[in-house]
C-alpha cells in the first residue's frame, strides 16, 4: 500500500469518525453525559476490527484493512465506521463475535452511569472497541474485561494496545467474573444473557450498576449485598450474541396457534422470551392483551437469596416468572 493512499485512507478515517460522533449525537444518546463524545471522537474504531464479515446472498463476504484493491480497502473503512454491528467472528457459519452498533455501545455506556474511579467490569471482551471507550473515560488500571475464548481476548488486547490503551483483558468464564480484580462498581455485559450470574453479586461492592442484556432488552440492577440486586428494564432493545458463544435462542419460532401479527409484535416477542420455560406463549398472550401490550420498562428483575425471577410492575407479585440458572 503507497504511502498517498496511506494518508488518503487516515484522513477518511478522521472524517468518517466525526461523522460517525455526529449521527450518534443526533440519536441523543449523549443527552445525560456529553463526556463519551470526547471517547468516540478519539478511539479509532477501525483499529479494532482489521476485518469483518458482511451478508451476502448465500453467505457472508469478508472486507479487510489490507486488501490490495484501494477501492475494498476504502469500503471496509467506511463500513468500520457505519452506525451498524459488525461480525468480526464467524464458526461454522455462525456468528459468535460482534462489535456492536456504535450508538447503542454509546448509549449503554450513558446507562451503565460510570463515575470518576469507578472500577468496571465488561463481560465479553469482543473486538476491545468497548474496553478501549472505558479505558479512555477511566484508565487502563479501571477496566476489566473477560471473555473465554483466547482467540477473542488476544485480538482484544493487540487491538487496544495499537489504540493506545490498556486495559486488564481475562480469558475466563464471563458467568464466574474475575474475582481476582474485585470490587467492581459496575458490570457491563456485552452478550445475551438468559439470568444474571449471581456469582457476579459478590464481586460487586454495594450499590454498584450491573448493566445487562436479557431477553432481547436491557436491564439495570443495583446490587445490595452479595446475594441481593434489583432493577428494571430500560426502554432500549438490545440484540446481542448469547453468553459463551451459544447462537441466540428463538423461542417462537416453533409456536402454532398464535396470530401472526402477534409474533412480529417486538414487544410480544421480549415478553415470550423473558418468560420462555416459565408461562405457556397462550398465556403470555393473554397477559400481554390484559396488560395493554407492557412496555419494557414495566419489566424488571430481582436476585435474591439464590432465587431469581422477573416481573411485571411489582416485583412482589402478582405477574412473576423464575429465571433459570
Amino acid at each position: 500500500m503507497g504511502a498517498e493512499h496511506t494518508d488518503a485512507l487516515e484522513s477518511l478515517a478522521v472524517r468518517a469518525r466525526a461523522a460517525l460522533v455526529r449521527e450518534i449525537e443526533e440519536s441523543g444518546a449523549w443527552d445525560t453525559d456529553p463526556r463519551w463524545r470526547e471517547a468516540f471522537e478519539t478511539v479509532p474504531r477501525h483499529l479494532f476490527v482489521p476485518y469483518y464479515f458482511v451478508g451476502v446472498p448465500g453467505g457472508y463476504e469478508r472486507l479487510w484493512g489490507e486488501h490490495p484493491d484501494p477501492e475494498r480497502r476504502e469500503r471496509w473503512l467506511r463500513g468500520a465506521y457505519a452506525d451498524q454491528p459488525l461480525a468480526t467472528r464467524l464458526r461454522d457459519g455462525e456468528l459468535v463475535s460482534s462489535s456492536s452498533q456504535p450508538s447503542l455501545m454509546a448509549k449503554m455506556l450513558v446507562d451503565l452511569d460510570v463515575r470518576d474511579g469507578d472500577r468496571v467490569l465488561e463481560i465479553g471482551a469482543g473486538t476491545g472497541y468497548n474496553a478501549a471507550l472505558l479505558a479512555h473515560r477511566l484508565g487502563d488500571d479501571h477496566v476489566t474485561t473477560v471473555d473465554l475464548d483466547p482467540e477473542i481476548t488476544e485480538s482484544a488486547r493487540a487491538h487496544c494496545a495499537a489504540a493506545g490503551y490498556r486495559p486488564y483483558v481475562v480469558t475466563g468464564d464471563g458467568a464466574r467474573g474475575c474475582a481476582e480484580r474485585a470490587p467492581f462498581d459496575r458490570i457491563v455485559a456485552t452478550c445475551a444473557l438468559r439470568s444474571v450470574p449471581v456469582g457476579w453479586l459478590g464481586q460487586c461492592r454495594p450499590g454498584a450498576r450491573i448493566l445487562a442484556p436479557l431477553s432481547t432488552g436491557l436491564v439495570a440492577l443495583t446490587v445490595r449485598d452479595e446475594s441481593s440486586a434489583e432493577g428494571r428494564f430500560l426502554h432500549t432493545p438490545a440484540y446481542f450474541v448469547a453468553l459463551r458463544g451459544e447462537g441466540e435462542r428463538e423461542v417462537v419460532q416453533h409456536i402454532g396457534g398464535l396470530p401472526r401479527r402477534v409474533l412480529r409484535d417486538e414487544l410480544f416477542r421480549f415478553l415470550l422470551t423473558l418468560t420462555a420455560g416459565a408461562l405457556d406463549p397462550h398465556e403470555a398472550l393473554a397477559l400481554w392483551e390484559r396488560e395493554g401490550r407492557p412496555v419494557r420498562e414495566r419489566f424488571g428483575v430481582t436476585v435474591r437469596g439464590g432465587r431469581e425471577w422477573a416481573w411485571l410492575d411489582d416485583p412482589g407479585g402478582p405477574y412473576v416468572w423464575a429465571l433459570a440458572p
